[in-house]
């Protein structure tokens, strides 16, 4: 019996283990590859569209899904360095990045500030005054926005503090600005670095992360009214970053270590995979989506879903990579 026991958790251990090869070579027959570069992608809320970055501090260009048609945006913009760009309700879009590149800790944090881009055809990003931190929460109903600041754009906040912000984008003449700002949320500490995601329920309630110390991090909902946080992960010692929310605001989708339990590896940003979790305050329901952590190497990131929830799009990048970076756009279709 000891014997049988024994030989049982040697096969579990060794099944568990990642293995060699590209997980682009692997795909299920729901998952097909949208294009061969870039990086962090952003649906139109009419779902026809994908905005994405080339590359980090790079051009934004745009994909038509139906055509596969590819177009730059920012082209006509001499040294390009920006590091997102998402879609505003009205067709047009939000860049955010720096000025210019400096080096990428600086030109990441203390330069990262909102550009205006309108859909008219030749248009040139326009500056909106707003030095922010890493991504934002974009509403597909709304102008609503929301961003964090960190001590890099803001130092009154002391070494360890970061605030959310939300506010409305004002369009007029092709050039935009943020009016109506109010904080809805404060950190004190560096146990919990915010981070804007998602808005749903009609634009009442916002996902965002905490990232803890030692590389982790929880999913964190808000209600915008009353301001009462929920941790929705509730998965201490491990990453949790929500990215892409899906109709209705039942589940999210997070980027997760979780299959860190079976296949090992090093906590955080690197080992992860897509997975999903409803919002229903235990942090029990996950389901995971992808399996390219399965591979050495390999890690899926960056998901956002259609408004109608049929897909869902993500990149393919690599563990051993700054967050962000990206090698290619799938599409995962949960219905087609």
């Amino acid at each position: 019996m000891r014997f049988l026991i024994a030989s049982l958790i040697l096969c579990s251990t060794a099944g568990a283990q990642r293995k060699p090869g590209n997980p682009l070579e692997h795909l299920p027959p729901n998952v097909e590859i949208l294009t061969h570069f870039g990086e962090r992608a952003d649906i139109s809320p009419d779902n026809r569209r994908i905005a994405f970055m080339n590359k980090s501090f790079g051009d934004a260009f745009v994909i038509d899904i139906p055509t596969r048609i590819i177009r730059c945006l920012t082209c006509n913009v001499p040294g390009a360095a920006f590091l997102r760009v998402m879609h505003l309700v009205t067709g047009d879009y939000i860049l955010i990045g720096p000025d210019h590149f400096e080096d990428i800790r600086i030109s990441r944090t203390r330069d990262n500030e909102l550009w205006f881009l309108s859909k008219t055809p030749g248009s040139k990003p326009v500056k909106m005054h707003q030095r922010m931190s890493e991504g934002m929460a974009i509403s597909k109903k709304s102008m609503k926005v929301s961003y964090s600041v960190l001590p890099a754009q803001d130092p009154s906040l002391g070494p360890e503090g970061s605030r959310l912000e939300i506010a409305e984008v004002s369009i007029s003449a092709g050039t935009a600005k943020l009016v109506n700002k109010q904080v809805i949320y404060e950190s004190r500490t560096a146990a919990c670095r915010l981070e804007a995601q998602d808005f749903y329920d009609n634009d009442s309630n916002m996902t965002f992360t905490c990232y803890e110390p030692k590389g982790l991090a929880s999913v964190m909902t808000i209600d915008l009214a009353t301001k009462a946080v929920i941790n929705q992960s509730k998965a201490p010692g491990t990453y949790n970053e929500c990215e892409g929310i899906l109709p209705g605001g039942l589940y999210t989708l997070v980027e997760a270590d979780r299959q860190c339990d079976t296949l090992g590896g090093k906590r955080g940003s690197g080992n992860i995979d897509i997975w999903k979790l409803r919002l229903d305050g235990t942090g029990k329901d996950f389901t995971r989506l992808t399996r390219f952590n399965d591979y050495e190497g390999g890690k899926a990131s960056n998901p956002v879903v259609s408004t109608d929830g049929r897909f869902m799009a993500f990149q393919s990048a690599k563990t051993t990579d700054p967050a962000g970076v990206g090698y290619g756009l799938l599409l995962y279709w949960f219905h087609k």
